[in-house]
């Protein structure tokens, strides 16, 4: 079989520490499904503690792919996942489970059923400068910019559409391509977006908070300090996704003797809540076909096969 007869899939996204793993993995049980990672950060091998990877134990009470299956020493981008993702995705589709993919990576769940942006990254130095030239000069000025050097996507834009043609052009200046060539080059989607559940984990924002505090102060004592340890070690580039990942930085900073313990569990709890201040925001702004609800709503959903 090389494609699900009803197109099923399920989405669970949701910010840190909401419980989505664990619904995840009551959902595969329930309904012969094989959890997906759709996480940045839970790829890598070398972060199991401190990306609150799902245990070993938990792993082999159902199927679980795409999770620790990368080095810290790799700058594993959307579009390598989306390649995995794309192989798992026809075996579980072969084997007749039901795809469960689960994390926190916003642009991972858009590349699943919106497809992904071939344009890559766009250097700081250009885009400061844009938004620099937008604010001295108005987004009429940048607008005729724009005409003069990518006319069909100037045609396609408002004289005063200012996110747009600010973007519009510094596609252009950073890659030497009109935008529109690069959207007509654009990943297509894994998945219908109507033969889809998405839903997006919403629990209190305090209950939320606290959950994060109180799992770093854990994730402190059952391994998170050997894992940084081990990667500092290591001596990689501080700008990999790995060595950025929340809590990183400063326990490394407290081993070389820089900060306290506390200063880096306090900075870890901070960054990680500020995290999944920003979980919240991107979801409700760029992918606004998930239906948000409560964990315990979420469990009763998701659990019965009707919910498909």
């Amino acid at each position: 079989m090389s494609s699900r007869p009803d197109n099923r899939a399920l989405l669970i996204a949701g910010p840190t520490a909401s419980g989505k793993s664990a619904l995840a993995l009551a959902v595969a049980r329930a309904r012969d499904g094989v959890v997906i990672n759709t996480d940045s950060m839970q790829v890598y091998r070398d972060l199991r503690v401190l990306t609150a990877r799902p245990t070993p134990e938990e792993e082999a009470t159902a199927p679980h792919r795409l999770y620790g299956t990368v080095d810290a020493a790799v700058n594993f981008s959307a579009g390598a996942w989306v390649d995995a993702a794309r192989d798992v995705l026809n075996e579980v589709s072969a084997a007749g489970k039901l795809p469960i993919f689960i994390g926190g990576s916003g642009l991972y769940f858009k590349a699943l059923t919106r497809g992904l942006s071939a344009v890559p990254p766009i250097p700081d130095t250009i885009r400061d400068d844009v938004r620099a030239r937008l604010g001295r000069n108005g987004p009429e000025a940048l607008h005729a910019e724009l005409a003069a050097r990518d006319p069909v996507s100037a045609a396609k834009l408002n004289v005063r559409d200012r996110t747009r043609i600010a973007r519009a052009l510094e596609v252009i200046e950073a890659t030497g391509r009109a935008l529109t060539d690069w959207h007509n080059n654009a990943l297509p989607p894994l998945l219908p977006p109507d033969g889809v559940t998405a839903v997006f984990l919403a629990p209190d924002r305090d209950d939320l908070y606290a959950r994060i505090d109180a799992r770093f102060v854990r994730m402190l004592d059952e391994g998170a300090l050997d894992e940084a340890e081990a990667l500092a070690a290591r001596r990689l580039d501080p700008l990999l996704p790995a060595m950025k990942a929340h809590g990183v930085p400063a326990l490394i900073k407290y081993l070389r003797g820089e900060i306290s313990r506390e200063e880096a569990c306090a900075t870890g709890q901070a960054d990680t809540r500020h995290y999944a201040k920003r979980q919240f925001t991107w979801f409700r702004h760029q992918l606004p076909e998930f239906e948000w609800m409560t964990p315990v709503e979420a469990k009763a959903k998701l659990q019965t096969p009707s919910s498909s």
